[in-house]
């Protein structure tokens, strides 16, 4: 069974990819909810799945941050509760 906190330090590196680290964590979760895994594996996949969690917080604080400059930058933009754009002019 291959280890999951074997990852080879290039994860370091890229950007994440927030789909596929959620789907990853998940995948994890399921095999610890199983009960199928040894207490060494058990434990190298916590390890991954909290590094894993750690990623999806600071990728989902990151677009929060962009949305809220987005946002910002356009404050002249009125949004109507249908979620149409009003016409300003």
């Amino acid at each position: 069974m291959a280890d999951p906190a074997n990852q080879d330090n290039s994860d370091e590196q890229r950007p994440i990819d927030f789909e596929a680290a959620l789907a990853e964590l998940e995948e994890l979760v399921g095999r610890m909810e199983a009960g199928s895994l040894s207490l060494e594996d058990s434990l190298a996949a916590f390890e991954r799945g909290i590094k894993l969690a750690r990623e999806c917080q600071s990728a989902l604080r990151s677009a929060e941050l962009r949305i809220k400059a987005l946002t910002q930058e356009g404050d002249e933009l009125n949004l109507s509760s249908s979620g149409d754009v009003e016409d300003t002019t």
